[in-house]
């Protein structure tokens, strides 16, 4: 008898015995009686070839035909994707862990794992390359917000020693308004040159920082000359780069706004403010990645810009999303540092909070300096953090548009990454 166990077939013959034979005849000479065998309904038989153990399915599941390999297939998209089809996450087929088709963990040869990245892995691997590299981050975000903050209290003192924060009794309704509207001007131009600035610390800092970042990914650690080394070829692209983006916004911004303003109209130039934010925003978002293009591709400054542009197609929402996010987070650690700073400065410097009403306190010596000490201990902080987040999101939309980590998996020595069976 066949004792394989679910290979045998109900109702067969023994292996030593062939249907006609008087061995199954009963009351013949080929021998006993066997008992008559009971009658097989007509319809269908079992097959001769059953599953092998284990093979069984629970009752009213289907069992998949063929079990897909537990390797990632090659694909120049990387991570089990094939060309045109959506990524399905850690698992090489849709589903969760247990199922079919389950991979191994992602390669983290660095600070991230190489495949496509969620927010917090942004996050993360932002303040792990920052925490890790700190003797090669902190220098250069030092010396960038030392220079932009120095630059930032020298243009606010001076620019606003002879404004009149708070009009005085003996000033008419039309000389206190005037003195109203010069203030606000020299204050909002003020906020503008100082945003610029910050602006522009930041890109320099990312596109120094974008050399650690690269070398982070891969679990390499960068000094401060050789991230120089690294970047200062493209510096002068990179300067190209940022005034070209500037001299945009503010030609955006003539175009809209200076319609109303010529006018004397108000409402018009309400109109184009609402009318000029809303694309200085989507152009920023939009060319958000032009930065790590420029420094890590060596590409000129238009091939940055539409590098950028293709690699935001389809993900601007998310980019922006995790910009805002970023930016409130960094607003939030900036006020928590900058604050004790600022009270400390009017009370010791600034003449209390008298001084503080009547707005002498504004250009004071004290608290400007006390406030930019503030500002530059959180920008040390927050720089990195904003260039890290600029330059993985630029690395996950890489990974997500032309299989990047394989190429990443290779620069870190990762064997038969990507391949079947690795």
């Amino acid at each position: 008898m066949n004792d394989s166990p679910g290979w045998a077939t109900p109702g067969s013959p023994s292996d030593g015995e062939r249907p006609g034979t008087p061995a199954d005849r009963p009351g013949t000479d080929g021998g006993a009686q066997q008992p008559t065998p009971p009658a097989q309904p007509d319809g269908p038989k079992w097959s001769a070839e059953q599953p092998p153990p284990g093979q069984w399915s629970n009752p009213g599941t289907t069992p998949p035909a063929t079990p897909p390999p537990p390797a990632r297939a090659q694909s120049q998209r990387g991570w089990g994707q094939q060309p045109g089809t959506p990524y399905v996450g850690q698992y090489g087929y849709p589903g969760g862990p247990g199922q079919w088709g389950q991979l191994p963990p992602a390669a983290k040869p660095g600070v991230i794992p190489l495949r496509p990245l969620g927010l917090g892995e942004i996050l993360d691997g932002s303040v792990a390359t920052m925490r890790t590299h700190w003797r090669s981050v902190v220098p250069i975000t030092l010396v960038v917000a030392t220079i932009v903050q120095v630059i930032t209290v020298l243009v606010q003192k001076f620019m606003l020693d002879d404004v009149v924060f708070a009009p005085s009794d003996d000033m008419t309704a039309e000389e206190a308004l005037d003195s109203l509207g010069n203030t606000l001007g020299s204050t909002l131009a003020v906020s503008a040159i100082a945003q610029f600035l910050q602006v522009l610390g930041t890109l320099v800092v990312t596109a120094m920082l974008t050399m650690i970042f690269s070398r982070a990914v891969l679990g390499r650690h960068s000094s401060v000359s050789e991230a120089w080394q690294d970047a200062r070829p493209q510096l002068l692209r990179l300067i190209g780069l940022t005034l070209l983006m500037a001299l945009g916004a503010l030609l955006l911004g003539a175009v809209l706004v200076a319609p109303g303003i010529l006018a004397g109209s108000v409402g018009l130039g309400v109109l184009g403010v609402l009318a000029w934010l809303p694309l200085v925003i989507w152009l920023g978002i939009k060319f958000t990645l032009a930065s790590p293009a420029l420094m890590l591709e060596r590409s000129t400054v238009i091939k940055a810009f539409t590098r950028s542009s293709k690699l935001v197609q389809g993900a601007w929402w998310r980019i922006f999303g995790i910009t805002l996010l970023t930016s409130v987070i960094a607003f939030i650690v900036a006020m928590i540092v900058v604050g004790p700073f600022q009270v400390i400065g009017m009370l010791a410097f600034g003449g209390g909070f008298d001084a503080l009403e009547d707005g002498s306190a504004q250009n004071a010596w004290g608290p400007l300096i006390f406030s930019a000490i503030g500002l530059i201990i959180a920008q040390t902080i927050i720089m990195p953090i904003q260039s890290g987040v600029t330059v993985l999101l630029y690395v996950d939309q890489r990974i997500r548009r032309e299989g990047l980590d394989l190429e990443l998996a290779r620069a870190a020595g990762i064997e038969n990454y990507g391949t079947t069976g690795g």
